[in-house]
């Protein structure tokens, strides 16, 4: 029988700072997406907040989520309450929804930035023409 390596990590708290820091993100943003009911962090027996692997591992998922666009009420629905435990299969059919909508969205989007492209470049070469008439006519 192998023993299991212990994982150092695996166990770390990081205090909102440290956190804030690893994620470059701000104290109070994290306090926010708390107030949300993204992330549930432990507490000290001094009652500072400390966040553990779960909650780090749930912020990154935030993150991600917002740089694609979501919502943090569709990141909260894709991930799950923090006080209950990770459903990934649930996690992933959520997420699998809300990206093939994303899709469909950017794909509306581009059909519209390729039509008003097609607009810019059509006024353009008018105005081209034009400018050659008028420079013409003044010689």
């Amino acid at each position: 029988m192998v023993a299991k390596k212990s994982d150092p990590g695996r166990d770390r708290l990081y205090t909102i700072s440290e956190l804030a820091a690893e994620l470059d993100l701000t104290p109070r943003t994290i306090r926010f997406y708390e107030e949300k009911g993204l992330i549930s962090p432990r507490r000290s027996a001094g009652n500072h907040r400390l966040y553990g692997r779960r909650e780090r591992a749930r912020l990154k998922l935030v993150l991600r989520g917002r740089r694609f666009g979501y919502t943090l009420e569709e990141i909260a629905e894709m991930i799950g309450p923090a006080e209950e435990p990770l459903d990934e299969v649930g996690q992933i059919e959520r997420s699998l929804v809300y990206g093939d909508r994303t899709l469909k969205e950017i794909a509306r989007r581009q059909a519209e930035l390729e039509e008003l492209k097609g607009d810019i470049q059509r006024v353009k070469r008018k105005l081209l023409t034009r400018l050659q008439q008028l420079k013409r006519g003044r010689h």
